[in-house]
């Protein structure tokens, strides 16, 4: 089949080996998926940069969304998570193929992004949202620790060392990542990792529904900062009321929550060192 590829899904992909090759195989996983679901494919939404997502009709006439994940580290349990929180309050998975990451999702309606509404807004949304996913898996389960993804970024970040503008804040940051893996004790549970107001969407069946978690176990004050981070404006005028006001919304100890920004903020491995993430680390360092 001929393959529509948004461009920022083509430019990831290109950047490594494993991406080319996913990318290669695509099509055929497509074609695959379209006759076994018996579905019509829509055209791909263009903003998606790690998966291939797009509307598509059942058979039955219903609407449905399709998205076949390239893989990666944070998204590896994607599908075992929408099974885990079954639509509560996430999309419901309708269908997966998990050895392709293919998934067929409830299509939300009108699907209107959180973005949409002030931020202040977003944060109470967030919150009670956060609230509901954060539920302890019962063992045996697939979930990794979060400690699995902080030391897979203390990684990357290491190689990357001859281009640290602040190595003193970096190794600070890097030495937070190995304090925080057991801070929260017993309160670890089901973290979305990836929650902000990009990945929650209006729904008819009920007002927001969150879409492409990135599930691990760990602590629940992890949870508050890839929200906090989309609110730069916020963060760089007053970092203290801004992630207070977060962590109070959550029921959360504020300064595990300012911690965990530190430690993202200084240490996560990126492509530009000279970012305002730097300059955000100093305005949070404990």
């Amino acid at each position: 089949m001929t393959l529509n590829l948004p461009a920022r899904l083509a430019f990831t992909c290109r950047q490594t080996p494993k991406g080319r090759e996913w990318l290669n195989r695509l099509p055929d996983a497509l074609q695959s998926l379209k006759i076994q679901w018996s579905l019509t494919l829509g055209t791909p939404f263009d903003d998606a940069s790690c998966a291939w997502i797009a509307p598509v009709k059942r058979a039955d006439g219903s609407a449905a969304v399709l998205k076949v994940s390239m893989p990666h580290m944070e998204g590896e349990h994607e599908i075992q998570g929408l099974r885990f929180w079954n639509g509560e309050p996430t999309v419901r998975l309708l269908d997966a193929e998990d050895e392709l990451g293919a998934m067929l999702l409830e299509r939300c309606e009108p699907g209107t992004q959180l973005r949409a509404l002030p931020e202040l807004e977003q944060d109470v949304v967030i919150a009670q949202l956060l609230r509901r996913l954060w539920r302890k898996p019962t063992a045996p389960h697939p979930f990794r620790p979060l400690s699995a993804m902080t030391r897979y970024w203390s990684g990357e970040t290491l190689a990357d060392m001859d281009a640290w503008p602040d190595t003193g804040l970096v190794r600070e940051g890097l030495g937070l990542f190995q304090e925080l893996e057991h801070m929260a004790g017993t309160d670890n549970v089901l973290l979305a990792t990836d929650l902000h107001a990009g990945n929650v969407l209006r729904s008819e069946r009920e007002a927001w529904r969150v879409i492409d978690p990135k599930p691990f176990v760990g602590d629940p004050a992890y949870d508050a900062t890839q929200h906090l981070f989309n609110c730069r404006e916020r963060l760089r005028s007053d970092p203290d009321k801004t992630i207070g006001r977060m962590a109070d919304l959550l029921g959360l100890d504020r300064q595990r929550v300012r911690l965990w920004m530190f430690a993202r903020a200084a240490a996560e491995p990126r492509h530009n060192w000279d970012d305002d993430s730097m300059v955000l680390a100093r305005s949070i360092a404990p």
